[in-house]
């Protein structure tokens, strides 16, 4: 089981993430919707496609694109679509 945490509060639990360069891909179904706001930031990796970004906002406090997924993955990062990961200090535990 991987638990996604920032604040003291758990933003995405799952006993289904993918491991991906030793980041935890949660499904999006295992990911609390209350705690992400859309942001228009992108990057773009190499192999997997162009990534969106959602901040993690907790209690009014905002960690600006902390979490990041792949809507249109290229066909190598496919089994990632849709799925959510993080950084910027939001602990992800197993």
């Amino acid at each position: 089981m991987a638990t996604a945490t920032w604040n003291g509060t758990v933003i995405a639990r799952s006993d289904r993430t993918i491991v991906v360069e030793g980041n935890h891909y949660f499904p999006p179904d295992d990911v609390d919707p209350a705690y992400l706001r859309e942001s228009s930031a992108r990057s773009v990796c190499p192999w997997k496609g162009v990534a969106g970004y959602y901040d993690v906002v907790v209690d009014g406090d905002v960690n600006a694109g902390a979490a990041w997924f792949y809507a249109d993955p290229k066909p190598a990062a496919a089994d990632i679509r849709g799925y959510i990961a993080f950084w910027r200090g939001v602990r992800v535990d197993t």
